[in-house]
């Protein structure tokens, strides 16, 4: 792995397809998207899912604003998902594997990830963004069984 790429790995106790619709899906993302701290409104989230499609991300914090602007280069449901943010030259991929017991495997490999992305700071922030989105999807499986 190059000095340039991250790698996050985490297994979700939920379905390949709740996970799948969670990543991709404006009212799923404005409960999880961003660092813990910062808010992704509704309104600010575009997601027009097909390859060359726009996917556009609002987060709001204490320290003001960032939108993501990028265009998805693969869109293969339920199992992967990519972009790249022309901004930045950031490319993410994200692979959903189904482990055949209610859990999902996800890897989300980055590249060409710019220099303040990379410090432990920004780091602690995707995983928080991870951690936002193992809550939501428990709670989703809470009103599912309800």
């Amino acid at each position: 792995m190059r000095d340039d790429e991250l790698v996050h790995r985490r297994v979700f106790r939920a379905p390949r397809a709740l996970v799948w619709r969670c990543l991709t899906e404006p009212a799923e993302l404005a409960q999880f998207w961003g660092p813990r701290g910062v808010t992704t409104p509704l309104d600010g989230i575009v997601v027009d899912l097909r390859p060359g499609g726009r996917f556009e991300t609002l987060m709001v914090g204490e320290h003001g604003a960032h939108r993501m602007v990028a265009t998805f280069t693969v869109v293969e449901p339920p199992a992967r998902l990519a972009w790249v943010e022309p901004a930045t030259g950031l490319h993410t991929t994200s692979t959903l594997e189904d482990l055949g017991d209610g859990r999902t495997a996800v890897v989300i490999h980055q590249r060409a990830v710019p220099e303040p992305m990379r410090s432990p700071e920004a780091r602690a922030g995707f995983a928080s963004s991870l951690d936002e989105l193992e809550v939501h999807l428990a709670r989703l499986g809470q009103e599912a069984r309800s």
